[in-house]
């Protein structure tokens, strides 16, 4: 098959993009970019903001503070809180709901340990969840739901469902970008990239969110610890929250990244079933019905 000019060029361009990458000091970008969305320069903040605003489109309508000028600086923007009608939450009994704005990258069923990637991109679960055998115990076989945020996304992170922390977990690893052109060619791209790890018990049974590090991304915070990557550590780092717990409702904040990723829901064989209205590469908005529970008693 020949191929025209135009998508020749195309892929070119994207294949020196990913090969890029494998080069970059992904961790000093992601710092530095961490320093310069804290700025607290009035004209550069602002101009930074605006231009944002205008390149990606955003909807200011729909900010709980709609004057770009307001935020102190840039990270105060790209974080922030929406307007308390701007997403109706599709409450139920045992409705699963969408936990951030953004574009379903996959979504699904285990095939035992392995997840879809993307088209041709397969990965593992034991991989994904740092060799936790308890926890890729609970999942084999389950349902997952990859999540991308783009830039000009809602960047706070909500509980598709009540839930009790059990654990959490850091994991480090690279930052290669999560936008589909890196996911459709970086093999195993989940498992690689630093990721926090966040094991709740529900009603549905287990539920993992797993929060993906991506280049640029300065920082992932959760609402029960704060800041936890960076700074960013060699080891795997595991928190138990067992002994204390930590419960939290439907639709409330659980954290948020400073700059955009990718969230990954895990849950159980047969807790779950997707609505039949999503599929790869549809815009989700926080709130939206993600999916619905089984009957199946836990």
């Amino acid at each position: 098959m020949t191929l025209n000019p135009v998508t020749l060029l195309r892929r070119v361009q994207a294949a020196a993009f990913v090969a890029l990458q494998y080069a970059l000091p992904h961790h000093l970008l992601s710092h530095l970019m961490g320093r310069l969305t804290r700025l607290r320069i009035g004209w550069l903040k602002d101009l930074c903001i605006t231009s944002f605003i205008r390149l990606f489109n955003v909807n200011m309508a729909e900010a709980a503070q709609p004057d770009p000028r307001a935020y102190p600086d840039f990270n105060h923007f790209f974080t922030r809180a929406l307007a308390a009608d701007a997403r109706p939450l599709a409450v139920g009994d045992g409705n699963v709901i969408c936990p951030v704005d953004g574009t379903v990258s996959q979504l699904g069923r285990l095939q035992y340990e392995t997840l879809l990637q993307a088209k041709g991109h397969r990965y593992v679960l034991s991989q994904l969840l740092a060799d936790h055998s308890a926890a890729v115990r609970m999942f084999q076989d389950g349902h997952f739901a990859t999540l991308y945020l783009s830039p000009r996304d809602y960047h706070r992170i909500h509980m598709p469902l009540a839930g009790t922390l059990r654990e959490m977990i850091y994991v480090p690893g690279r930052l290669f970008s999560v936008n589909p052109t890196t996911v459709n060619r970086v093999p195993d791209l989940f498992a690689r990239n630093e990721r926090v790890i966040c094991l709740f018990d529900t009603e549905l049974g287990p539920m993992a969110m797993i929060l993906v590090g991506a280049i640029f991304v300065a920082s992932i915070d959760t609402v029960w610890h704060g800041t936890v990557t960076p700074p960013r550590g060699k080891t795997v780092q595991y928190r138990d929250y067992r002994q204390h717990p930590v419960h939290l409702q439907q639709g409330e904040e659980m954290g948020r990244f400073n700059m955009g990723s990718t969230v990954i829901l895990l849950f159980g064989k047969d807790a779950v079933t997707f609505s039949d209205e999503l599929a790869a590469e549809d815009h989700v908005q926080m709130g939206q019905l993600l999916g619905t529970r089984n009957n199946v008693e836990f």
